[in-house]
């Protein structure tokens, strides 16, 4: 979900983006490639999980109860993990889209999703997780999302090959 295309799918059905970055001041900003929309939450943090409490704050303000959750990052058995893991402790349902999460470390991160996937989190790819959004082709942003997966049908399978191992 974290590339560009799927941000623009993100936006036509109208899901919040909430980032985090990882103590920006010395591992660097969001990665240029990314041009979050307006209304995103963002918030820079030092602790491996992105459920610090300004996060938390904002995801209550725009739901009370427990919400549906899709995480993309970078080191996948670290802050992916410790944040799903913290959002399925507060029983929230979680998605990790395993095109949009990566690790420094390949190894690491097959044992990550295959332990995200034992504690409950749902893994799978970002385009199965937006056509579960939708739920139906009869929607009227069926179009628009249908459109964006067609346009980027060749680099989302480049990613799916080179990451949805696990």
């Amino acid at each position: 979900m974290a590339r560009p295309n799927r941000l623009r799918s993100g936006a036509t059905l109208n899901i919040p983006v909430y980032a985090t970055t990882q103590n920006a001041a010395r591992l660097g900003p969001l990665c240029s490639e990314l041009t979050l929309p307006p209304a995103a939450f963002e918030a820079d943090k030092t602790a491996f999980s992105m459920l610090i409490p300004s996060l938390r704050s904002a995801l209550t303000a725009a739901s009370p109860s427990s919400y549906q959750i899709a995480i993309v990052g970078i080191e996948t058995h670290v802050c992916v993990t410790q944040t799903a893991l913290d959002l399925l402790a507060e029983g929230h349902k979680v998605y990790v889209l395993t095109d949009g999460v990566s690790s420094c470390n390949e190894g690491e991160r097959g044992v990550a999703l295959r332990r995200l996937e034992r504690e409950g989190a749902i893994v799978t790819t970002s385009e199965g997780w937006l056509y579960e959004c939708m739920g139906d082709a009869s929607i009227a942003e069926f179009k628009t999302i249908a459109g964006l997966v067609k346009e980027t049908k060749a680099s989302t399978a480049d990613a799916v090959q080179a990451l949805c191992k696990m």
